[in-house]
């Protein structure tokens, strides 16, 4: 697995799984309820990984959006 994209804004993070859904590439998002558990804001950085296989093909598919963390 590899980090393709860190965020704490839950409609870039859906926007970026609905991205690489399109593009075929299964996404997996680690670390969400825990950066939303406290309730004061995301203090935790929400990651966004891949298999090895579609790194770069997601970082192709993402490359205009602008990390946040």
């Amino acid at each position: 697995m590899e980090e393709v994209f860190r965020t704490n804004d839950p409609v870039k993070l859906s926007y970026i799984r609905h991205l690489l859904s399109e593009a075929g590439i299964e996404v997996f998002v680690l670390d969400e309820h825990t950066a939303y558990i406290d309730g004061r804001g995301p203090l935790v950085p929400v990651r966004v990984v891949v298999h090895e296989d579609d790194a770069d093909d997601a970082r192709r598919a993402l490359s205009e959006l602008d990390q946040d963390g």
